[in-house]
């Protein structure tokens, strides 16, 4: 599996330096071309297969799984829904053949079926998750931390906001404590701006505005991000303009626009979409802010998803 190993590590970098949209394809294509090779025997696959996984010896199958939980994320941020929750399915099928202190990955894999459902709109599926993981088991630190926020999240579209910012102040406390020995290397990107951009979300959902703009602002300042973050600049403009603070929407989007090509996230390209409608329904916005809605719906016309 030395090759599905490299592989998955060639995959992670194009998404962490250039975003999902450029390595969505690549991943299908490896996913499709493994299954092919395999016989479509480990686990379900994008076309809908329903294998277990059992046909691959056990010492292989850790990488099997990194590779078909990396595919799914990297198609996730791509907003190609299907294709990635079935190489969830997948991922989650061959963790459960592994022996226990192999299937740290699976906990990887819950976290962004997690976030999936609340972006998909479906916040009580993302809690019934995220509930059942942070019930269920002792967890390192980080790894609970990650949960709480996924907690949160969802808590925050059903309007539990007493709840949901209990949840961000354990997640909180839990990443204070720093890194341990005990947590996955999977929680790499789990950080301070990570969790600050997430917080500013769930006060979005809440319709703290104010808070939220704060909030982003702190997670679109750290340096040297992965190009998933881009989501947060993205969802910043978007939480500004719901404000009515044309000014500093203005002044954002305009920054914002001239990124646009090396924009890697399609869950960013699409919250700036939802921006423009936003600033093209809005009452009194000033003539400057619609020509630079305008100027940003041809600069996002222009780039494939």
């Amino acid at each position: 599996m030395e090759n599905v190993a490299a592989l998955t590590a060639e995959l992670l970098e194009t998404d962490r330096t250039a975003g999902a949209r450029r390595a969505a394809p690549a991943a299908l294509r490896a996913v499709t071309a493994l299954v092919r090779r395999q016989g479509g025997c480990a686990g379900p696959g994008p076309g809908g297969g329903t294998g277990t996984g059992t046909g691959t010896g056990t010492a292989e199958r850790p990488a099997l799984m990194e590779l078909f939980q990396v595919a799914a994320w990297i198609l996730f941020d791509a907003e190609r829904h299907g294709p990635s929750r079935r190489l969830s399915r997948r991922a989650l099928a061959v963790a459960r053949t592994l022996p226990r202190e192999d299937r740290s990955l699976e906990l990887l894999v819950l976290s962004v079926l997690c976030l999936q459902e609340e972006h998909l709109g479906r916040p009580a599926a993302s809690l019934r998750i995220s509930s059942s993981v942070l019930a269920g088991r002792e967890l390192p630190a980080r790894v609970a931390a990650v949960f709480h926020v996924r907690e949160a999240r969802a808590l925050a579209r059903l309007g539990r906001r007493r709840r949901a910012l209990r949840s961000l102040s354990t997640a909180r406390e839990l990443l204070a404590d720093g890194p341990s020995a005990h947590d996955p290397s999977w929680t790499w990107w789990f950080d301070g701006p990570e969790l600050d951009g997430h917080h500013g979300l769930a006060l979005a959902a809440l319709g703290d505005l104010d808070g939220a703009a704060s909030l982003l602002y702190e997670a679109t300042a750290a340096g040297g991000a992965p190009a998933y973050r881009s989501l947060f600049p993205a969802e910043l403009a978007s939480v500004l303009a719901r404000a009515g603070a044309w000014r500093e929407t203005d002044a954002w989007l305009s920054a914002l626009a001239e990124r646009v090509p090396d924009i890697g996230s399609v869950r960013a390209l699409n919250a700036l979409t939802r921006t423009t409608r936003t600033i093209a329904s809005g009452p009194r916005v000033p003539r400057a802010l619609r020509n630079t809605g305008a100027d940003l719906v041809e600069a996002l016309r222009k780039e494939p998803t």
